[in-house]
C-alpha cells in the first residue's frame, strides 16, 4: 500500500445516478469530492430504463440535460398497467413534472455515462475500475475515508470529512461495518433484464405486466431496443432454474398483454439478474460519519414508484444537508440530523403508499381489481400515481 493519503471533503462510492449526481452537485458548490467506481464505463445495469418527467428537471440543474436530450432515447407519453386479463390502466406522463415534459426511454449505460464525464469534467476526482477495499476510521471510532484497491491491485487510502455509500442495494460500505455479523436476509423475489428486438408495444408507451408473485415492465430505449425487466418470486426463480427465457414464457406470458407483446421478441444483449432481499427504507446514517443514498438508502418497487427519481431526489437532499453543514463547520451530527428530517420529510409517506401497490401488485386479483377500479375513473388514477410521488 502506498503513503499516498489525499484529503477530501466527501468521499462517494458507486457511480450511479445516486453517486454521479451527488457528486455534481457538491463539486458544483465548491467542495472536494473523490468517485469510486468498480466498474469501467459504460456498463450495463440491470434497472427498469424509464425516466421519469421529474427527472429531467434535474438533469436540467446538474447541466446534463442537452446531453441526456441527444442520446438517442425514446419519449413515452404514457405507463400503462396491465392486470393479468389484460385489462389495462394507463398513467400520463404530463401528471409529473412540467405539462410540456414527457418521460424517457434510454438506457443505463448512457444514461450513467453521461452523468459520470460530467462529474469529471465539473472537478470530482473520479476513479473507475476502483473498489472500496475497507473503511477507514479515526481515534474516535468514527468513519473517515475508505480503502481503495485498483484493478491493477494497487491500493491506496483517501480520507474524507464525510463518506457516502452509493453502492445500490448491496449497501456495500454499510455491510462492511458489523463484518458480517448480520447475516444477509434470504432473497424473496429475483430480477432480470435484457433489450429485445421485435417488440410489438404500444406506441410512446412504457407497458408493466402484472403475474402471481411479480410484474414485469417494458418500454423502448434506443437504437431501436425494448428493456425488458421483471421480477419474479424466489421460488419461481428456483423452479426455472433461474433461466430467463423459461421464466418469461412460463411466468410473465401468463399475463395476456405481456404473451401478446413479447412472444416474437428476442434477447439482443445477455441477460443481467440480481437477487432482491428487501424493499422500502434502510438505514441513511449507519455510522458517524458515513451516509447512504440511492438505493443504498431506500428501494423503491419500480412498479410503483420511480427508483431513478429517487436516486436523484436523495441525492440532492444529502447534497444540501452536506454543503450547510461542511460549509459551515456545523459537525456532523448536525448534518446527519438534518438528512435524516430532510428525508423523511419527503420520502415517508412514499415509500408507505408504495409498499401497500406492491403487497396488492403481487396477487394477480387485488391487482386487477385496482386496475379495474382505476380505468373507471382518470382522475383517482392520477390522484393515486402522484401519491406515489408526493413526499407530504
Amino acid at each position: 500500500m502506498t503513503n499516498e493519503s489525499p484529503k477530501y471533503d466527501v468521499a462517494i462510492a458507486g457511480a450511479g445516478p445516486a453517486g454521479s449526481s451527488l457528486a455534481i452537485r457538491l463539486a458544483n458548490a465548491g467542495l472536494s469530492v473523490l468517485l469510486v467506481e468498480q466498474k469501467a464505463f459504460p456498463r450495463e445495469k440491470l434497472c427498469g430504463e424509464f425516466i421519469s418527467p421529474e427527472c429531467l428537471e434535474h438533469f436540467a440543474e446538474l447541466g446534463v440535460l442537452t446531453d441526456i436530450s441527444a442520446g438517442g432515447g425514446t419519449s413515452l407519453k404514457e405507463t400503462v398497467f396491465f392486470s393479468k386479463s389484460g385489462r389495462g390502466v394507463a398513467v400520463d406522463s404530463k401528471w409529473f413534472g412540467r405539462p410540456d415534459t414527457l418521460a424517457l426511454g434510454l438506457s443505463r449505460a448512457e444514461m450513467d455515462r453521461i452523468l459520470l464525464e460530467h462529474a469529471r469534467s465539473v472537478g470530482v476526482d473520479v476513479r473507475e475500475e476502483t473498489m472500496v477495499a475497507g473503511i477507514l476510521f479515526d481515534d474516535a471510532g468514527r468513519v473517515s475515508g475508505v480503502k481503495l484497491r485498483r484493478s491493477d491491485g494497487i491500493e491506496t487510502e483517501a480520507a474524507a470529512r464525510v463518506t457516502i455509500d452509493a453502492t445500490g442495494r448491496t449497501r456495500g460500505l454499510a455491510r462492511r461495518l458489523d463484518n458480517g455479523r448480520t447475516p444477509r436476509t434470504a432473497a424473496t423475489h429475483v430480477a432480470f433484464k435484457t433489450h429485445l428486438t421485435g417488440a410489438n408495444l404500444l406506441p410512446a408507451t412504457c407497458e408493466i405486466y402484472v403475474y402471481r408473485g411479480g410484474y414485469g415492465g417494458c418500454n423502448l430505449v434506443q437504437g431501436g431496443l425494448s428493456n425488458l425487466c421483471f421480477i419474479v418470486s424466489s421460488a419461481d426463480a428456483k423452479r426455472l432454474r433461474s433461466d430467463p427465457e423459461r421464466l418469461m414464457r412460463e411466468v410473465v406470458f401468463t399475463n395476456r398483454r405481456a404473451a401478446a407483446a413479447m412472444s416474437e421478441a428476442v434477447a439482443a444483449k445477455p441477460w443481467l439478474a440480481v437477487p432482491i432481499e428487501r424493499f422500502g427504507r434502510g438505514e441513511l446514517v449507519p455510522a458517524e460519519g458515513l451516509l447512504t443514498v440511492g438505493d443504498a438508502a431506500a428501494f423503491i418497487d419500480p412498479f410503483t414508484g420511480s427508483g431513478m427519481l429517487l436516486a436523484l431526489e436523495s441525492a440532492k437532499i444529502a447534497a444540501d444537508a452536506i454543503v450547510g453543514s461542511v460549509v459551515k463547520d456545523r459537525g456532523f451530527g448536525h448534518l446527519a440530523a438534518e438528512y435524516r428530517r430532510s428525508y423523511a420529510a419527503h420520502f415517508d409517506r412514499r415509500l408507505r403508499v408504495c409498499s401497500v401497490l406492491r403487497h396488492a401488485a403481487f396477487v394477480p386479483f387485488l391487482a386487477g381489481s385496482l386496475i379495474t377500479a382505476l380505468s373507471l375513473s382518470s382522475k383517482m388514477t392520477e390522484g393515486l400515481a402522484r401519491a406515489t410521488r408526493s413526499g407530504t
